[in-house]
């Protein structure tokens, strides 16, 4: 027996199946590789939690994303920079990655962001105290960003393609932000 959610996964595959990512250079940017991170806040019904995402782009391909339903239940500032501190860890596995390669990354890797306070945070320690009930170890941030490897930078909301990995958004989003990410039909 297929339930409602089988049929809507079935629907959907069905209905993306000839889609692919395109790699090509982003005329937009000028880094080696850009990295997005984003969380809704409180997105799960049942216990509160909020789901965060980050994806990293080279070129005008997604090469890594990842969307997680977060641990614990937190508040806005605090969901996104737990989904930040996740995007950190896979910048630094990249740097390490296209360093291996050949391809050494010069100054800080970009980290877009559409919470200025989540950004605040990560870039000044003494607001740390605002959000004392999370782990120490996940100040973690804190320090990649002062020793300048990862830099917090703002993104609009409407120029966020990770908010496609945290909540449900309107075909047209969903379009724009595919397109963001260097997914289209082949």
């Amino acid at each position: 027996m297929i339930d409602c959610f089988e049929k809507h996964l079935l629907h959907y595959l069905k209905g993306t199946a000839d889609y692919g990512i395109t790699y090509a250079p982003d005329p937009n940017s000028n880094t080696l590789f850009l990295t997005f991170s984003d969380a809704d806040h409180g997105g799960c019904k049942d216990t509160g939690c909020s789901t965060g995402g980050y994806l990293v782009k080279i070129g005008s391909g997604v090469v890594s994303w990842s969307s997680k339903l977060q641990s614990i239940v937190a508040s806005t500032t605090e969901a996104e920079y737990i989904a930040a501190i996740s995007a950190g860890k896979e910048i630094r596995w990249m740097r390490n990655l296209l360093h291996e390669m050949g391809f050494s990354p010069s100054g800080p890797s970009l980290l877009r962001i559409d919470n200025q306070s989540t950004i605040s945070v990560a870039k000044h320690p003494e607001h740390h105290g605002r959000m004392k009930q999370l782990d120490l170890s996940w100040y973690w941030l804190r320090d990649v960003v002062h020793k300048e490897l990862i830099a917090p930078t703002f993104v609009p909301t409407a120029d966020q393609p990770a908010d496609i990995l945290t909540k449900s958004l309107a075909k047209p989003k969903v379009e724009l932000f595919c397109g963001m990410i260097g997914l289209a039909r082949c």
